[in-house]
């Protein structure tokens, strides 16, 4: 591979297959299917396709909250797409989310299916369908609704940009680190400024703000993203360290956040979800104890 600090692009760009780094399998510059394969479909109104990603997490924590404010039409299945191996691609998903990207959503709940796909636009669509978690009065609605925004607009640099140059490219180049730790810093001190005046993103009350923020920044300041938690001083943040907490003690949030789950203690993984009795009898480590199913 050349060397970074000589190189000159090209006039006209070429997609080069060797230099993807990990996820060189699955990144492609064109939309579409790759291959023809119908979705499965449940019995219940909501029908999730989903990885326990943050974006994914975002999803399931909202249906489990909205189920325990008991709400049995946020009832769903969440279906196991493995984005590795390029389930994201089938026609079937493709149908439901022309971007190929997890989580999305068809809402079965009336005459005709309505397909919902982007996090944030799911976490909108089901606080105003139950009338949860979205604040009413106009100022700490459009609050709940910036900070919600923001996240959408934020994850990139943490994502695709810091977690991509910090952990998966195939090589480290200490601009481009240097580039997204700096951001990331600054998005995590927008956060602990905010949450130093109130307890909560939009104000005094939970939110689809930080359903949407906990898993990408929540993630981050305990040091669970891209294990850089030591390299960004997360520690310092102690207003993100407080929220952060309090919402993992919702036993909704550790619900949602097994759910679609590969990776990591098998105790906390549901692979798929299809009933809420599924946290009881088929997490992960009971199905390998049963002889693996």
């Amino acid at each position: 591979m050349a060397d970074d600090a000589a190189y000159t692009p090209p006039k006209v760009w070429t997609w080069n297959k060797e230099s993807g780094g990990r996820f060189a399998n699955i990144n492609r510059p064109i939309a579409g299917p790759t291959h023809d394969k119908d979705l499965p479909v449940g019995k219940h109104p909501m029908q999730v396709y989903s990885l326990a990603t943050p974006n994914g997490v975002k999803v399931t924590v909202m249906l489990e909250e909205l189920l325990a404010l008991g709400h049995s039409g946020a009832e769903y299945d969440a279906w196991l797409i493995n984005i590795g191996d390029g389930q994201q691609f089938s026609s079937g998903f493709v149908s439901v989310n022309p971007n190929s990207k997890i989580p999305a959503l068809m809402d079965r709940s009336g005459p005709e299916p309505i397909r919902v796909f982007e996090s944030g636009s799911i976490l909108m669509h089901l606080a105003e369908k139950f009338g949860a978690f979205l604040p009413t009065d106009a100022k700490t609605r459009a609050e709940c609704l910036s900070w919600l925004f923001w996240q959408m607009g934020s994850a990139p640099y943490l994502g695709g940009g810091f977690g991509h140059f910090y952990a998966y490219a195939p090589m480290k180049i200490e601009y481009a680190i240097d580039r997204f730790a700096m951001e990331v810093k600054r998005q995590m001190d927008v956060l602990d400024r905010r949450l130093a005046e109130s307890a909560y993103l939009a104000g005094a009350d939970y939110t689809i703000a930080d359903m949407a923020v906990w898993p990408w920044y929540g993630g981050m300041a305990k040091g669970l993203l891209y294990e850089a938690g030591e390299f960004l001083s997360v520690h310092e943040y102690k207003n993100v360290q407080r929220w952060t907490d309090a919402i993992a003690q919702r036993p909704a949030v550790q619900r949602g956040r097994m759910v679609n789950r590969v990776f990591g203690d098998p105790a906390s993984q549901l692979r798929e979800r299809h009933d809420a009795s599924d946290f009881e009898t088929k997490t992960q480590d009971k199905i390998e104890a049963a002889g693996g199913a």
